[in-house]
């Protein structure tokens, strides 16, 4: 009688359903990095250049400051009461595929078990400068999250319909059908994007998507969450300046 007794506490304990997690709608920065290098000489937009060095000196004060990076997934669950977050949440995010996201930035956040989001242009992986199927797996495997950030890269405000869904929900499909991961989120890319645009990517199963506009991500405004840019040379004073305009510190 006395196992049996126990065996229906035991049960009783069991069908009791665990606590809801309260939605947390605090605005989350988001980070933009392009190439994680020096630029070479003659390189285009030289400004999206951060040396590893610089890169990494920001890292070193963000820890040293309490915060702790998060995919864009586990801000989205967080928002949703499906999971939480740090105190001081940040995400790190790498638009369209530059070899050296893998090969610089990859390093320095795995020294921290830091996740990074890497928005794949699918064109670059067949590129010398850019991220080959195999880096992006191993990144996948660091703990990175994956997200769609076109075929090749072009201003979907210009597009048909057709091609528009091409883009948009084919790039999810590639890289799904590739790599094996949700591909949840999208990138606008160079920030172009209008209610058609935003529209098709809601058509395409996405959660929510990137664009360049300066601010903080907020969960009232998921298709088109601001991020916070990061130039060459800014190193760690303008990284603080530019969250502390935000109200982050």
């Amino acid at each position: 009688m006395k196992a049996l007794a126990l065996a229906l506490v035991a049960l009783a304990a069991l069908a009791v359903p665990a606590a809801a997690v309260t939605p947390s709608r605090r605005p989350v920065p988001i980070l933009m990095y392009h190439v994680v290098a020096q630029p070479y000489v003659g390189a285009p937009n030289p400004s999206l250049y951060v040396p590893r060095q610089e890169f990494a000196a920001q890292v070193r004060w963000l820890a040293a400051n309490g915060f702790r990076a998060v995919t864009l997934k586990q801000v989205y669950n967080a928002w949703h009461g499906r999971g939480t977050l740090p105190v001081k949440p940040i995400v790190f995010s790498f638009d369209d595929g530059y070899r050296s996201q893998y090969t610089n930035a990859r390093p320095v956040l795995h020294t921290r078990r830091w996740p990074g989001v890497l928005n794949l242009e699918v064109a670059n992986t067949t590129k010398s400068w850019g991220t080959r199927p195999r880096m992006v797996r191993a990144m996948i495997a660091a703990g990175w999250e994956l997200d769609a950030h076109t075929l090749t890269h072009p201003d979907l405000t210009t597009l048909d319909a057709a091609e528009l869904r091409h883009q948009v929900a084919g790039s999810r499909a590639a890289l799904r059908n590739r790599y094996h991961v949700p591909v949840d989120f999208f990138c606008y890319p160079a920030g172009r994007y209008d209610a058609r645009v935003v529209a098709a990517v809601r058509a395409a199963g996405y959660l929510g998507a990137t664009t360049v506009e300066f601010g903080l991500g907020r969960p009232s405004e998921p298709f088109t969450l601001a991020r916070v840019r990061i130039d060459r040379g800014n190193g760690v004073a303008g990284l603080r300046s530019k969250l502390a305009s935000l109200g982050v510190r």
